[in-house]
């Protein structure tokens, strides 16, 4: 009885909260004229199991409610259960479209609290893996907006690129989607000469795939009607609502971490941050593939500029040892023992480290009382924040603009209920 009463309460909130949205006429009007529609949490268009509370005027939206939770796993609280190197996997499970930069995020965040930093060479790798995992992200979006309004060639020709890249993943980290790559102080091992000289035939061929891709969609008369004005957001209401990533960069605003914080190598690397003005789904689509190209120009620093050394920094009690030294040495035999089973002891206090994650800025807050896991630990998912702008986004779109809309978005479920 009580569950039943909740379940009528929280309908009641939702239903409130649309009428909200929808002042301008009245409950007997809405009742004789609007509609209230569920699309998800199973539709196949809504990228993951998102639902939304829609009051439609005919196929006029006049109202959405976005409602999440539906892939919520509590990773926070596992966190604090874990210790600071058994968290890693976790991270994969965040946006599984980019688990390396997931990786990279967490480990940096980890560093910054223990105060240590990996090697040179670990950290060109670590932009050459967060750059693949951008454009890897991105290639999905690309082909799911264009599948959203109809284009299934895109999709087809997207998923090629992404097929290369797990290859490469493979080569990499040994695993194709859930890499677990990065190690806290460094990465799990180095990258050989060859997987490099894959990485750069890649990187080299992929601007003439984008350039294909978009020479079937930027002249194409139904996917500009159906992206050109649709889901508009001013440039005042994107960052009032936290909107990041590129999403904010269509709005006008060229903030990205990797040149507002620089971290890891990215200061002594050459790169534009694309910026437009539409605030639209095609301004969206804009800046990704400009994004990409981008990507590729950092990859291809990276691959210039690689210095030679290890990829572990040697932090005993902090830091892992390598295993061909566990397996010989008793001292790294003990650290091993110790980090492994009890964790490792950083300093109590905070800290906040962020990311641009290729949806936006991907944020690790960490407080440490002294002991092997964290005892508070909150991730800032662009995903989640993203999706608070759908209420602005969809008011006064029609119905069919609902699914262009979320895709331009691009938000993962995974990354969003945590």
């Amino acid at each position: 009885m009580e569950q039943r009463t909740e379940e009528v309460s929280r309908k009641s909130r939702i239903l409130q909260a649309l009428e909200d949205q929808h002042t301008s006429v009245s409950f007997e009007d809405a009742l004789e004229n609007d509609m209230i529609l569920n699309m998800g949490p199973q539709h196949p268009a809504t990228h993951g199991v998102l639902r939304l509370l829609i009051r439609l005027d005919g196929e006029t939206v006049v109202g959405c409610v976005p409602e999440i939770g539906y892939l919520h796993r509590g990773y926070e609280k596992l966190a604090e259960n874990c210790t600071f190197h058994e968290f890693i996997p976790h991270t994969d499970r965040l946006d599984y479209l980019s688990p390396l930069s997931n990786n990279t995020a967490y480990v940096l965040a980890v560093e910054k609290l223990l105060g240590i930093e990996a090697p040179p060479r670990a950290q060109y790798l670590r932009v050459m893996i967060s750059e693949l995992a951008r454009i890897s992200s991105h290639l999905m979006f690309l082909g799911s907006l264009a599948m959203d309004v109809g284009a299934l060639t895109v999709w087809m020709w997207s998923f090629r690129e992404r097929e290369k890249q797990y290859d490469l993943f493979e080569n990499i980290a040994g695993a194709r989607f859930t890499t677990s790559y990065t190690r806290i102080g460094g990465l799990a091992q180095d990258v050989s000469p060859e997987t490099l000289a894959m990485v750069k035939t890649f990187v080299d061929e992929l601007p003439g795939h984008i350039l294909e891709c978009e020479k079937l969609l930027n002249t194409n008369r139904i996917f500009l009607e159906r992206t050109d004005g649709i889901g508009v957001i001013s440039t005042g209401q994107a960052i009032d609502l936290g909107f990041t990533g590129p999403g904010l960069r269509a709005c006008g605003v060229g903030h990205d971490l990797r040149k507002a914080n620089p971290y890891l190598v990215y200061k002594d690397l050459d790169f534009d941050v694309p910026v437009y003005t539409g605030g639209d789904a095609l301004a969206r689509y804009y800046v990704r593939m400009d994004e990409m190209r981008e990507s590729v120009k950092l990859i291809q620093q990276v691959l210039q500029k690689m210095p030679a050394g290890d990829v572990h920094a040697f932090k005993p009690k902090k830091v892992l040892p390598r295993k061909e030294q566990v397996y010989t040495k008793m001292e790294e035999l003990i650290h091993d023992f110790m980090i492994v089973n009890f964790g490792i002891e950083p300093p109590v206090g905070e800290i906040y480290s962020a990311v641009e994650a290729p949806k936006g800025e991907l944020g690790f807050y960490i407080y440490s009382n002294g002991e092997g896991s964290p005892w508070r630990l909150k991730i800032r998912s662009p995903s989640f924040v993203n999706l608070q702008t759908l209420p602005i986004m969809m008011k006064g779109c029609m119905i069919s603009d609902v699914v262009a809309i979320i895709g331009s978005l691009d938000p993962v479920m995974g990354e969003a209920d945590k």
